[in-house]
Parts: C-alpha cells; sequence; structure tokens
C-alpha cells in the first residue's frame, strides 16, 4: 500500500444536514473526507427560525443545529473547503472532483447539494426581489411590521413561515394554488385557524407592481375560474410577498452524469447509490417523498457507511491510502481523560460547574448573567482576547441618544472583559442630523470604529465599524472583526489571499443588516475579513432599524444588503448571504 498525500476516500459536495452527517460519520471511521460547500455550510435550514421536530432536541434554530453538526464532524476530522464545484470526472478507481479552487482526487464522491427557493417567475418577481419580494420570513419579516404581506404556497414552509410574519404583519393572505394546503394537518390548521391569516384557495399571484417606498398591488388569479383581480392591502400603503413554492433540486452538477427523474431529482437506489458506481447522493436534490432535517441526516449516514465500504475496495484494489485522520480533537479529549482517570485512579466524569450540574449539561444553559454577558459568553471571549496579537481601541462616535447609552454601556463591559486588549475612545457630536444617507459610508450615529496602532502609537482606523449595537446576531461578527482588526485573523487560504492583495484601489462596503437576521453575520464577517486584510477597503455594517433614512434611499426590504462603492463611484448593489470568496468575486478581485 502506498499513501496517496493527494486522495481523499470520499469527497462530500454540499454542507448542508445530509453532507455534515456523512462527513460525521467517515470520519469518526477514520476516513479521509472532505466537505466541499459553495455557499453556508449547514444549508437551507440554516435561515429556518425555529426548529421544534428534530428528535432530541427541544426547540433550537436551523443555524445552531447544523453549527452543532459541523462542530461534530470538525471534531471527528472531516475536512472542510469553501469552493464550487463545477465538474465530475466518474470514470474509473479514482474519480475528480473540480472546483473554482482546484482539482480534488477521491475514490467516492457523495451529491448532498440540496435545492434551492423556487422561483415563480410573475411579473415583477426578479424586478423587485429584496424590495418587497422575499424568500426568508426570519431575515426579512421584520421589514414588513405594521403592512399586509401576500404568501405564496401550500406547503410545510407556507404554512409554517406565514404563522412566524404574524408576529410582524398586520394581516397575512396566503395564496394555496391547490383546493387545500400539501402539507401535514396539523401544521396546516395552524395558519387556518389564526385570526391575522386569510387562505385563499385555487389562487396564484400573476405579478407585483411598485409606486413610492414598495409595493403597492398585485394581480392574482382564480386557476379554477381564470377570473383575474388587482389586490391591495385593505389599509392602503404598500405590502409585502414572501415566496415558499418549494425547491429546485440542485443537480446542474450531475446533470448528464447519473440518472434524474423528469423533476431533475438524482435517483438513488436501496442503499442511496445511484447510476454511476461510488457515486451516491443524500438529502433534498433525490427522489424521495419526504423532504425535512430528519430524513436528511438520515440519507447522510446511510451512504456514509456504503461509502466507506467502497472506499475501502477501492484502496485494496488500487494499492493506494489516503492519509487517514489520527489525531483529531475528539481523540485527543479521549487521551487526556484516559490519562486524567489512569492518573487520578478514577473514571472519567463531566467537570463540575459552578452550580454543580456537568459541563455538558450546562454548554445549552444561557448562564447567570451580568449586565450585557453571561458567564458562558465572558469565557468565550477570554478565548478570543487570548489569541489577540495586539490591542484594538475602539472608537466610539455618540451623539446623546438613548441607543449612543446602550452602546457606550454595550462596549465598555466589553472592555472590561479585555483589559489589556481593549481600549474605548470616546467622542460627542452635536447632532447626527445632517449625516447623508447617499454617502459613500454615511456618518450614522452611534457607531464603534476598530482601531490599530500604527508606528507612533497613536490609533487609527483599520476599516471595520457597526452602527448601531453589534449584538444579536451580530455580536459573533463583531468579535471575530476584533480578532481579525488585531491579528492573527481567521485564517485565509492562499487563493483567497493572493485576491485581496490584489485590490489595489479604495473600495467602499456598506452592510446593511438586522440584527434578527441569521444570514447577515457571515456576510458582516466576509466582507470586514477582507478589510482587515487590505486597508484599502472598507466595511461598515449598519443595523437598518435604527436608520430608517438608509433603508429608504436603498429601497431595503431584505437583508443582507450589500452596497459596494469602488474609486470611480460606480455603485453595486446586491442582497443575499456571501462568504469570503463570494464577496471577492462582487470586487472583482
Amino acid at each position: 500500500m502506498v499513501q496517496d498525500e493527494n486522495l481523499y476516500d470520499v469527497i462530500v459536495i454540499g454542507g448542508g444536514p445530509a453532507g455534515l452527517t456523512a462527513g460525521l460519520y467517515l470520519a469518526r471511521a477514520r476516513y479521509r473526507v472532505l466537505i466541499l460547500e459553495k455557499a453556508d455550510f449547514g444549508g437551507q435550514i440554516t435561515i429556518t427560525d425555529e426548529v421544534v421536530n428534530y428528535p432530541g432536541v427541544g426547540t433550537t434554530s436551523g443555524r445552531a443545529l447544523t453549527a452543532t453538526m459541523r462542530r461534530q464532524a470538525q471534531d471527528f476530522g472531516a475536512e472542510f473547503l469553501s469552493a464550487e464545484a463545477t465538474g465530475l470526472d466518474v470514470e474509473g478507481d479514482v474519480k475528480v472532483v473540480h472546483t473554482s479552487r482546484g482539482d480534488l482526487r477521491t475514490f467516492g464522491i457523495l451529491v448532498a447539494t440540496g435545492a434551492s427557493p423556487r422561483k415563480l417567475g410573475f411579473e415583477g418577481e426578479s424586478e423587485y426581489a429584496g424590495r418587497g419580494v422575499a424568500y426568508c420570513a426570519t431575515c426579512d419579516g421584520e421589514f414588513f411590521t405594521g403592512r399586509e404581506v401576500l404568501v405564496i404556497g401550500g406547503g410545510f414552509a407556507a404554512a409554517e413561515e406565514a404563522v412566524f410574519l404574524t408576529k410582524y404583519a398586520s394581516k397575512v393572505t396566503i395564496l394555496v394554488r391547490e383546493d387545500n394546503f400539501t402539507c401535514d394537518a396539523s401544521v396546516a390548521a395552524e395558519a387556518k385557524d389564526n385570526p391575522k391569516i386569510e387562505v385563499r384557495y385555487h389562487t396564484v399571484l400573476d405579478g407585483v407592481t411598485a409606486g413610492q417606498g414598495g409595493l403597492t398591488e398585485a394581480t392574482i388569479r382564480d386557476v379554477a375560474s381564470g377570473a383575474v383581480e388587482t389586490w391591495r392591502p385593505s389599509a392602503g400603503g404598500t405590502f409585502g410577498v414572501f415566496v415558499f413554492a418549494g425547491y429546485v433540486p440542485a443537480t446542474d452538477l450531475v446533470r448528464g452524469v447519473v440518472e434524474l427523474d423528469e423533476q431533475g431529482y438524482v435517483v438513488t437506489h436501496g442503499y442511496l447509490e445511484t447510476s454511476v458506481p461510488g457515486v451516491y447522493a443524500a438529502g433534498d436534490l433525490r427522489v424521495k417523498n419526504l423532504r425535512q432535517v430528519v430524513t436528511a441526516t438520515a440519507d447522510g449516514a446511510i451512504a456514509a457507511v456504503e461509502l466507506e465500504r467502497y472506499a475501502s475496495q477501492m484502496s485494496e484494489r488500487t494499492g493506494l491510502v489516503p492519509p487517514r485522520p489520527v489525531d483529531s480533537a475528539y481523540e485527543r479529549r479521549e487521551r487526556d481523560a484516559a490519562a486524567s482517570a489512569a492518573r487520578s485512579g478514577t473514571s472519567p466524569a463531566p467537570a463540575p460547574t459552578r452550580d454543580g450540574g456537568s459541563a455538558d449539561a450546562a454548554s445549552g444553559a444561557v448562564g447567570k448573567s451580568s449586565g450585557f454577558f453571561n458567564e458562558a459568553i465572558r469565557k468565550q471571549l477570554d478565548v478570543v482576547f487570548g489569541r489577540m496579537a495586539r490591542p484594538v481601541t475602539l472608537r466610539l462616535d455618540l451623539d446623546g441618544s438613548p441607543l449612543s447609552a446602550q452602546l457606550e454601556g454595550f462596549i465598555g463591559e466589553l472592555a472590561s472583559l479585555g483589559v489589556g486588549k481593549i481600549a474605548v475612545e470616546r467622542h460627542t457630536a452635536a447632532s447626527d442630523a445632517a449625516y447623508d444617507p447617499a454617502g459613500v459610508l454615511p456618518e450614522a450615529l452611534p457607531c464603534v470604529r476598530m482601531c490599530v496602532a500604527d508606528g507612533d502609537g497613536v490609533p487609527q482606523p483599520t476599516g471595520l465599524a457597526f452602527h448601531g449595537v453589534p449584538s444579536g446576531h451580530e455580536f459573533n461578527s463583531f468579535v471575530l472583526g476584533l480578532y481579525n482588526a488585531a491579528g492573527p485573523g481567521q485564517a485565509l487560504d492562499a487563493d483567497a489571499t493572493s485576491r485581496i492583495d490584489a485590490i489595489k484601489e479604495p473600495v467602499n462596503i456598506m452592510l446593511l443588516v438586522s440584527l434578527t437576521c441569521t444570514m447577515c453575520p457571515e456576510t458582516v464577517l466576509a466582507a470586514q475579513r477582507i478589510a482587515a486584510a487590505n486597508p484599502l477597503v472598507r466595511a461598515e455594517a449598519y443595523d437598518v432599524a435604527h436608520f430608517p433614512d438608509i433603508k429608504d434611499h436603498y429601497n431595503v426590504m431584505s437583508v443582507p444588503c450589500i452596497v459596494i462603492t469602488k474609486a470611480d463611484g460606480s455603485q453595486t448593489i446586491e442582497f443575499g448571504k456571501r462568504n469570503v470568496a463570494q464577496m471577492l468575486d462582487l470586487l472583482g478581485a
């Protein structure tokens, strides 16, 4: 047997629940596995605000659930790569996955690319996407507080998200093409019985039109009679449209490679093998009668066990052996526990917490709160502060408002936890009334800017800033922004480093976010990671809840909204989540 350093046992394409589960199983069995994801590890479930039907887990969010899955896979030794798979060579014993980051060799392939929200193609859908037409209730629902919304669809997502939207909307009208919902009766009943929801059956949306400030009317059609009517909110004004019309399988990569059905889903057999030996499929992209997180994880486990067998056979046939994980975080913990037990003459046991419980039991608890940060968060901050290579000065630009007072207290407590690593400068402006919402990066107050000392010890702005209070989902991106500004920062691969270094002209990135949005933090983090590495880039985030002038100027009804202004004055506006590679694509780097 010859060890081949450039060979994997299995490459998993797709980092959702199916792919992460497969990676966990394969790595735990000590096979070399790489999980490849072009967008966000976690998949579509990360935009779900509340998951209540995953066995063994009470109530959680989609992002939290899949973050745990990723940590488990990583702890067992799974490898991860942010890149897009662009093609497959599946002939022979060793297959090749072509990616945007180069070619990868492997024995087996698991395709777990999932599905993406279905676009309906009604008039105005593309034109007003992000400006009244949305696909994520969790991310964009708050933009329609006090307004009416239309929900399009009759499945699980439409019923569940319509109920969620009643937290914000004055009324929700669901347009269902069929004569009833197509989801479980108990889920549909919650929507049917909600007093803020009206359901119209046999009805579809043909188009929307907009006026000042947003969508003003919709054209809807009765599919039974063909009758067309113009729909407007009962109280006038503008409204939103949320589309939950199912998903389209992300199978372009394997079209013409493996067998697909008429709808484009991958046809699999007993143990999730496709029509090509060594190529398996798991999750929402394959033909199946139920697409839920629990069925995706089951698929991942089944396919992984089969791929273990397949990779072992290929290794014996070719005489090639990939380098297997032998020093994973899990194995190190097990060795440390065994060594500790041997020294003490006792069995390993969970470490006690301050209240007498075990660490495992306490890991999901909020903990005792002190000011803004509880004990668990304080411990996490200690780790980050301990790794920072140099101090960071946080410059506060304040205006005497209650929000400024909140920011001052928030940053003051944060600085008290990072003694020696975090300093604070306070600057008070007479008023922020003169700020220009159309400015390249508006001076909206309050604002916190990350600064580091120059050669003379004078704090200089790094280009990273947050306008508002960086709490909620943005807290993690803010803390990691500190780490990136201070150095060494989150690791960047050679390709990303080269692309960042290639930016030779100033560029400003305005990130319009909401603290309730689960997709915003990765986008903020990506832009600010680039800014931390290149002084020509500025990346400033704005909580749109506090700056309506900016939101209205760009007609923002979906987050994250990315406004890129280059040195020549040209401006690009994009919506949606981006990682570092995708943000560099937007910058043209």
